[in-house]
């Protein structure tokens, strides 16, 4: 596979700098249209919340672990 715009990539090292054990794992459903986003893996979440944007936060114990965008394509802004 042959990366189009690595830059774009490139975007993501601070937001992987700031996560709490510096490392991300993006997944996303085509089919769910979610983005399955997991600081820790495994992981096992003992408790989630919705916020009002529709982000799904996913906790072990009192530690985020992770989160879910629902209706991730709607969130991407088209290029002109």
């Amino acid at each position: 596979m042959v990366l189009a715009d690595i830059q774009e990539y490139l975007k993501l090292i601070p937001a992987v700098n700031r996560s709490p054990q510096h490392a991300v794992w993006l997944t996303y459903d085509d089919e769910a249209d979610a983005l399955y986003v997991n600081f820790k893996k495994p992981s096992y979440a003992t408790d989630s919340e919705m916020t009002d944007d529709d982000v799904i936060v996913r906790y072990e114990g009192e530690e985020v672990i992770g989160f879910t965008v629902l209706r991730a394509s709607k969130r991407v802004k088209k290029s002109a």
